[in-house]
């Protein structure tokens, strides 16, 4: 399950150290370490990262299928947790340190910058190969964030991106060595600590109106 710890002004979220999929109880998890982070008062950051080879796979295809009447609510929840993370009244910045799949590629998407390794691992959105369409909301938010050209590329050809080349594509923001990671994300979040606070949120509000509405459709 995600754990938290805390360096100086910056809340380090660690996803896990397997496949680190959207599971309900994640979500749950999740949810209660940024509860827990938005107590903080005066300069405060958010880094998210995980322990093994994965950032994040995605949503837990296994779960759902095996939870089919409870797909409406469990697809809220994850879209309800990307809108929150895009809003958040701090800094957030994704150190990932591995695998970026489908559902955690979105999930990196929707925090203010992104820090990855360099030479292993994916950034992918695979959903044309598995034969799952994207919601609206998912739509958005990927449109939102990429340039049009690596979003269609993106979204369209389920092309994986390594690190350095989602570096060149602005699909990340630096592309580093495995062991600077989780380092420059958590220099780069202490940096930026002391804009924390209501105003930021609202500008984050503001600056994705469109797309905070799509997430929080009825529709998925």
């Amino acid at each position: 399950m995600p754990t938290m710890d805390r360096h100086e002004d910056v809340f380090v979220l660690d996803l896990g150290d397997t496949e680190n999929r959207l599971h309900p109880d994640t979500i749950a998890a999740v949810n209660g370490l940024l509860d827990e982070a938005g107590k903080a008062t005066g300069p405060a950051a958010l880094v998210t990262t995980a322990t093994g080879k994965h950032y994040s796979l995605g949503l837990d295809l296994e779960w759902l299928l095996a939870h089919p009447d409870q797909r409406v609510a469990y697809g809220t929840s994850v879209q309800e947790l990307f809108a929150r993370l895009l809003t958040l009244p701090m800094v957030t910045v994704a150190a990932m340190p591995g695998h970026v799949f489908a559902g955690g590629a979105m999930l990196s998407l929707a925090h203010d910058l992104r820090i990855m390794r360099a030479d292993r691992g994916f950034w992918c959105l695979p959903e044309a190969d598995i034969d799952l369409p994207f919601t609206p909301g998912m739509s958005a938010l990927i449109q939102a964030r990429l340039t049009p050209q690596t979003a269609h590329e993106a979204m369209v050809t389920a092309r994986r991106f390594g690190g350095t080349e989602a570096a060149e594509r602005h699909i990340v923001d630096k592309a580093l060595p495995a062991d600077e990671v989780l380092p420059a994300a958590i220099a780069l979040a202490q940096s930026l600590a002391s804009k924390a606070g209501p105003t930021l949120g609202t500008i984050k509000t503001r600056l994705y109106p469109g797309v905070l509405q799509a997430l929080r459709s009825p529709k998925i």
